[in-house]
């Protein structure tokens, strides 16, 4: 059976997988706004609490307990309230068989036909895109998706302990990636992007009035320039498998 050409027009279910509270703002909140605009119902899993960030001395105990609180506002902002964190270690995730079935675990729970995260190669034109736990976020999502996910023996206590069946993802959007070969125009969308992105007080207050945005709106011209929609349009880019 050939592969679908592109990505399916609508989905009843999405799970975003990221490493950090900010990180689906930055690079999807426009995305996710227009799929909840149309129905779907969108997940976010944060693997870390974000508790190696911030600009300023808030003290580390309370960094984590603040970007989770900012990341539910900010996807309240795009219409996701569904949000869940992992509780894994900022800035020190590894490729490990409890990230996968713990990520497995989620995708088991929320039965998504599509799963956006983060890529898992390094793009080297804009570096920052290409943190380590990003890049661990992203190959272990994928292979939580293939072949965890499905796989009724793999984790066998996710189906004997917690009643969890295998579940097929179908398609996985990945985000910051080279081979981006999909772009969303958010043009109509930006606002709640912009409004999103304002909750992660934590992480960017230290800017200058107006600076978040001008360099946010920046970015997405480019990329909009970059596969081909018209001048003055916004997006965001993703790299689409089909993984059914």
């Amino acid at each position: 059976m050939p592969l679908p050409s592109g990505p399916a027009e609508h989905v009843e279910r999405a799970l975003c997988v990221l490493a950090h509270p900010d990180d689906v703002d930055f690079g999807s909140a426009g995305t996710v706004a227009g799929w909840t605009a149309t129905g779907t119902e969108v997940t976010y899993c944060i693997v870390t609490d974000g508790d190696a960030g911030g600009f300023d001395d808030t003290p580390r105990d309370q960094m984590g307990p603040l970007r989770r609180a900012e990341q539910r506002a900010a996807a309240a902002a795009v219409g996701v309230t569904d949000v869940r964190f992992l509780g894994y270690p900022d800035g020190r995730l590894e490729l490990t068989l409890d990230l996968r079935r713990d990520i497995s675990r989620v995708i088991r729970q929320v039965r998504p036909q599509r799963v956006l995260t983060s890529s898992p190669e390094r793009l080297w034109e804009r570096i920052g895109a290409s943190h380590p736990d990003h890049m661990t976020v992203g190959e272990s999502t994928l292979r939580a998706v293939y072949p965890d996910a499905r796989n009724p023996f793999a984790f066998p206590e996710l189906l004997a302990d917690e009643g969890l069946d295998a579940w097929t993802v179908a398609e996985v959007w990945m985000g910051a990636s080279p081979r981006a070969d999909h772009a969303v125009d958010v043009t109509d969308v930006v606002d709640r992007k912009l409004a999103a992105l304002a909750h992660h007080v934590t992480q960017v207050s230290h800017l200058p009035a107006g600076q978040l945005a001008e360099f946010v709106t920046g970015w997405m011209r480019q990329t909009a320039r970059t596969h081909g929609l018209p001048d003055g349009r916004l997006a965001e880019a993703f790299h689409v498998v089909h993984t059914a």
